[in-house]
C-alpha cells in the first residue's frame, strides 16, 4: 500500500521534491537551483531545458536518499512558480526561446499600449488582473512578436505554451510521446487571458493579444479525481504514478497553510511575498490594487482570493549580499540587523521591476531615502528587512478596504492572524518585525515547506490518501506565534515615512 504523496515545488531559483506522510511530515527532500539569465536591463529568463533537469535529478535523490520506491507514492503533485512564460516544440520537445520570468519588464511598451487602447477595464473586469508586465500574456504575445518563425510554428498548431506547471506535467506525463498539455485554473488565472466566471480562456482578450487557441493548455482543476495523466516508465519515477494536482506556488502555500475558510490569509517569503486572503466562493473585485485570483479549484467547486504580489523580499536580501556585498548570506541578515536599535531614518524601497500591489506602477525604481553621513551598512541592512515588512503592511492596508465589500465580508474584514511560511520565516527577527509592522499576531508553522505540502495535499485528496479537508487542518501545528511589541504611534509614525519614501520611488522613469 502507498505510504506516502510526492510534490515537485518549482521555483524562481530552484527546484525541489518533498515526500511527506500520512501526517504531513517532510519524509525526503532534495533541492538544485538554477540559473538567472539576464541578457539586458530588466529581462530575466530561465533555460527550461535546465529546469527539467534539475527536476528529474531532484526527484530521482529524495527517492533515493529515503528509500523511497516509485510505487509507495500514492500520487503526485505540481506547485510552480507561476507567470513565468515558455513555448516549446509539441514535436521534439524542445524549448523553442528561454522562459521569460515573472519578474521581467520587457512587456511594458506593450502594457502601456493597452492601457492607451483603454482596455484596462475589460481586462480587470474579465480576469481580475490589472495590465502590468508581470502576467503570462503580454509576455506570449511578445515572444510571438519577436522570436523568429514562432508565430507560424503556433498557427500550425507546433509551437505550444505553457507556464511551468503544463512544462513539468507535459514531460512527467511523456512529453513528445504522448504528454498531457494542462494547466490548473489557479495558473490560469494568472496570464491574463481566463475568465474569473467561465474559467476558461476569454475569446475576446486572446484576440486583443494576438494569441492563438491552439497554443494553449487545457484548464482543469488544482486537484482532480481523474488525474491529469501518469507518470512516464521510461521518465524520472520509473513507473506509473498519478499526477493528480497542480496550482502556482503561492495558491499552494495557501493551501499547505490549511486556509480553507474565508477570512483565511498567509504570506509567504520567498523570492517576492505574496499575501493572499481567502474570499470565499465568489470572487471579489479590488478597488484599492489587489488581484482577484483562483486560490484553488477541488471537484466540489472554486474558491478565490485576493492577492497582494510584492516583487522583491527576499531578493533584496540577495541584492545586499551579492551586488553590494554588505552581508555574507542571507542568514547574515538578522544579526547584522540587530546590531543596531532601527535604521537610523533610512527608508528602502526596492521597486528593481517597479512596484507591484497596490501600486502598480511599471515606471517606479528601487530607491533608498534617509540617508546621513550616521548610517552605517548596519542600518541599511535592517531598512532592507524593514522593506519587507512595509510591503506587507501596504497589501494588508488594501485587504482590509477590499474584503469589506466581499460577500463574506464580516469574516475577511479583520484580519486576527497572519499565517507565514518560506525560507525568510527561519529569521526571528524579520517575523518579529512583521508582527510590530502589521499590529497583528504572525503564526509560523511546524512544517515551513508549504508551497509543495499544499501540492501534496491536493494531490492526495484527490486519491483518498486523506479523505477530507478536515484532515488536513488536523496536521496543521503552530511552531511559534510573534505577538506585536509595538505601541500604535510608532507603528503609525514609521509606516508614514515608507509612504513617504514610495511617492520618491515611483514614476521614475518617464514615458
Amino acid at each position: 500500500m502507498a505510504q506516502y504523496v510526492g510534490a515537485v515545488d518549482q521555483g524562481t531559483t530552484g527546484t525541489r521534491f518533498i515526500v511527506f506522510s500520512q501526517n504531513g511530515q517532510v519524509v525526503s527532500s532534495a533541492y538544485e537551483e538554477h540559473a538567472q539569465i539576464y541578457p539586458r536591463p530588466g529581462w530575466v529568463e530561465h533555460d527550461a531545458a535546465e529546469v527539467w533537469e534539475r527536476a528529474t535529478r531532484v526527484i530521482g535523490t529524495a527517492l533515493s536518499q529515503g528509500g523511497i520506491g516509485a510505487h509507495d507514492l500514492a500520487a503526485i503533485g505540481v506547485a510552480n512558480q507561476r507567470e513565468t512564460t515558455l513555448v516549446w516544440s509539441r514535436r521534439t520537445g524542445e524549448p523553442l526561446a528561454n522562459a521569460i520570468v515573472w519578474l521581467d519588464t520587457r512587456t511594458r511598451e506593450l502594457c502601456q499600449q493597452l492601457i492607451a487602447d483603454g482596455l484596462e477595464h475589460l481586462i480587470r473586469r474579465t480576469t481580475g488582473l490589472p495590465i502590468a508586465t508581470y502576467f503570462s500574456g503580454p509576455k506570449l504575445a511578445w515572444l510571438l512578436d519577436h522570436v523568429p518563425g514562432l508565430q507560424a510554428k503556433a498557427d500550425a498548431g507546433e509551437a505550444i505554451f505553457g507556464t511551468m506547471d503544463s512544462w513539468l506535467i507535459w514531460n512527467l506525463t511523456g512529453g513528445p510521446q504522448g504528454g498531457v498539455h494542462v494547466t490548473d485554473v489557479t495558473n490560469a488565472s494568472r496570464t491574463m487571458m481566463m475568465s474569473l466566471r467561465t474559467l476558461d480562456w476569454d475569446e475576446e482578450l486572446l484576440e486583443v493579444l494576438a494569441i492563438p487557441r491552439q497554443m494553449l493548455p487545457d484548464i482543469r482543476p488544482s486537484s482532480t479525481t481523474e488525474p491529469y495523466g501518469e507518470t512516464a516508465p521510461d521518465g524520472p519515477f520509473g513507473c506509473p504514478v498519478p499526477l493528480c494536482s497542480a496550482l502556482g506556488d503561492q495558491q499552494a502555500a495557501l493551501f499547505g497553510q490549511v486556509c480553507f475558510d474565508a477570512g483565511d490569509a498567509k504570506n509567504t517569503y520567498g523570492t517576492g511575498c505574496f499575501m493572499l486572503l481567502n474570499t470565499g466562493s465568489e470572487p471579489v473585485p479590488s478597488a484599492s490594487g489587489l488581484l482577484t485570483t483562483v486560490a484553488y479549484g477541488l471537484p466540489s467547486g472554486t474558491t478565490y482570493a485576493l492577492e497582494g504580489s510584492i516583487a522583491i523580499a527576499g531578493a533584496a536580501v540577495q541584492w545586499l549580499r551579492d551586488n553590494l556585498g554588505l552581508i555574507q548570506s542571507a542568514a547574515d541578515s538578522e544579526r547584522v540587523a540587530l546590531s543596531v536599535e532601527d535604521a537610523g531614518g533610512v527608508y528602502f524601497v526596492p521597486a528593481f521591476s517597479g512596484l507591484f500591489a497596490p501600486y502598480w506602477d511599471m515606471n517606479a525604481r528601487g530607491v533608498i531615502a534617509g540617508l546621513s553621513q550616521y548610517v552605517t551598512r548596519a542600518h541599511i541592512v535592517r531598512a532592507t528587512l524593514e522593506a519587507i515588512c512595509y510591503q506587507a503592511r501596504d497589501v494588508l492596508e488594501a485587504m482590509r478596504a477590499d474584503s469589506r465589500a466581499g460577500p463574506d465580508a464580516e469574516a475577511t474584514a479583520e484580519l486576527s492572524s497572519l499565517k507565514v511560511d518560506g525560507g525568510a520565516t527561519a529569521n526571528d527577527f524579520l517575523m518579529q518585525l512583521q508582527a510590530d509592522i502589521l499590529g497583528v499576531p504572525v503564526v509560523r508553522p511546524v512544517v515551513r515547506e508549504a508551497t509543495a505540502l499544499g501540492a501534496a495535499y491536493a494531490a492526495g485528496l484527490a486519491v483518498g490518501f486523506w479523505s477530507d479537508l478536515g484532515d488536513l487542518r488536523s496536521n496543521w501545528a503552530i511552531d511559534r506565534v510573534f505577538e506585536p511589541r509595538w505601541d500604535a504611534s510608532r507603528r503609525d509614525t514609521a509606516y508614514a515615512g515608507w509612504k513617504k519614501a514610495v511617492e520618491r520611488s515611483r514614476d521614475w522613469i518617464d514615458d
